[in-house]
């Protein structure tokens, strides 16, 4: 069948209006999206600053029992300098959480406790560069007045439904997940895996953090 080619032209200007809309739809709701995480990540920070200095402000006797507990703060930072990494941990690993900052897996330990400790982000945003990552490279965790210094021990490319790499330990680790290919477009089928272990806590954070 021949198509006429002045219907193709009139289809094609009739298109583009609609083609330009959804452009800029989609641009505003993923401005959205990056704005909400800017907001929030900021927010975190200001929070997270705030449990540092009431956690450093116990190290200071204020009772003669030692076996008082400590109060635990919550909120976590995370920060890798090679990748330039600095973001506040969210908890759980929904959907929404991932848009706000790297998740907390709920059923592992928290960062910086003895296990396996399992932390996910997405590979557009907060992992971007996760894959830079090498073996001897330092990640830390700052959490309730201290700071954990996590080294790179290795990573590896597994299926989604790959439980293996988050199972328990006895020692301290910390394991960061990622989709994978960093640059797939679309779903990624794969996922990126991270592996550290402990090499040293500090007794205290210095203000602003420990790096």
């Amino acid at each position: 069948m021949k198509v006429d080619p002045g219907s193709l032209r009139r289809l094609r200007r009739s298109l583009s209006p609609v083609f330009l809309t959804l452009g800029v739809v989609l641009l505003g709701y993923v401005g959205a999206q990056y704005g909400q995480m800017y907001v929030e990540q900021r927010h975190l920070a200001q929070e997270w600053e705030k449990q540092q200095q009431r956690a450093r402000a116990e190290v200071q006797p204020t009772s003669t029992d030692d076996t008082a507990e400590k109060e635990d703060y919550g909120l976590t930072r995370l920060s890798a300098p090679k990748i330039d990494l600095d973001s506040v941990v969210v908890e759980g690993t929904s959907h929404r959480a991932l848009l706000l900052g790297p998740g907390h897996l709920r059923s592992t330990p928290a960062p910086g406790d003895a296990g396996n400790s399992v932390i996910t982000g997405h590979r557009d945003t907060f992992f971007r560069h996760l894959h830079e990552l090498d073996k001897g490279d330092t990640v830390l965790v700052e959490r309730d007045g201290k700071v954990f210094r996590y080294e790179v021990t290795g990573k590896k490319i597994v299926e989604p439904d790959d439980l293996s790499v988050i199972k328990p330990v006895r020692d301290h680790r910390l394991t960061l997940i990622t989709c994978y290919p960093t640059y797939y477009i679309g779903p990624a089928p794969k996922r990126l895996v991270v592996f550290s272990k402990l090499v040293k806590e500090a007794a205290e954070s210095g203000p602003g953090g420990g790096k």
